[in-house]
């Protein structure tokens, strides 16, 4: 499949640092785009965003394991590796970790690992569709009905996460595949929660309609709303 694809991370207008990180290879006729929103204040949140999206594509990259799904898997668990062994190195990278969300696309395929907060999305005959699950402590009061969906988008903890890159050395991943149709218009759309935090998914569905001018639309309207967090996005579209 013939995909065009294009990228945005910006530093908002509240932090001092971009700890957002972000990459798009092309790997084994395929496309591999990786989103990362670190963790651990002062440099620490760069450096293992950073070091996870470079890590990820490597392993990935190098892997000879023919199923995609296990490449991802073996490639965020070796990064989880590298990240606890690299904040071991120096007191000012201690209980450094990351978001991290990989998505591969190749052929009739699309395959999807996901830690974190930030988010993997996906659009088709107009309708977008979330394909991650936030590990979120307002995602988990939903779940467990204490929170509905419109007490969650205002909530003051949402930004605690319940999982993370570097958190554990045991890290839990969500997995998963879905088939494409070639003959279909779609989009995938990866973000940090610095979109999601001030961009409804009603919102970004309009946004999406007219796909050449995302990047500027969608970018002018997180910061005509205050930008409070580094934000960062991924799309990929097909015949769009």
């Amino acid at each position: 499949m013939d995909y065009k694809y294009s990228s945005v991370t910006n530093i908002g207008l509240k932090r001092k640092n971009n700890e957002d990180s972000l990459g798009i290879f092309e790997v084994d006729n395929g496309i591999l785009a990786i989103v990362c929103d670190g963790l651990g204040g002062n440099k620490a949140g760069d450096i293992a965003s950073q070091l996870s999206v470079n890590s990820v594509y490597d392993y990935f990259q190098t892997s000879d394991l023919p199923d995609y799904l296990e490449r991802i898997k073996f490639s965020i668990m070796s990064t989880n590796k590298d990240l606890i062994e690299k904040s071991n190195t120096s007191p000012d990278l201690k209980g450094m970790a990351t978001t991290i969300e990989v998505l591969f696309l190749k052929g009739n395929n699309a395959y999807w690992g996901h830690v974190g907060d930030s988010r993997i999305y996906f659009l088709r005959n107009s309708k977008l569709t979330q394909l991650t699950k936030d590990h979120s402590l307002v995602q988990k009061l939903v779940d467990e009905g204490y929170l509905t969906l419109k007490e969650a988008e205002h909530h003051p903890n949402k930004n605690i996460i319940m999982r993370a890159l570097g958190d554990n050395q045991k890290v839990e991943i969500d997995l998963s595949k879905m088939k494409l149709n070639s003959n279909e218009d779609f989009l995938f759309f990866i973000c940090t929660d610095g979109v999601t935090g001030v961009i409804n998914d009603l919102e970004l569905e309009k946004i999406f309609s007219d796909y050449d001018k995302t990047n500027e639309t969608l970018s002018k309207l997180i910061i005509n709303r205050g930008a409070p967090d580094n934000f960062s996005f991924v799309t990929i579209a097909k015949n769009l």
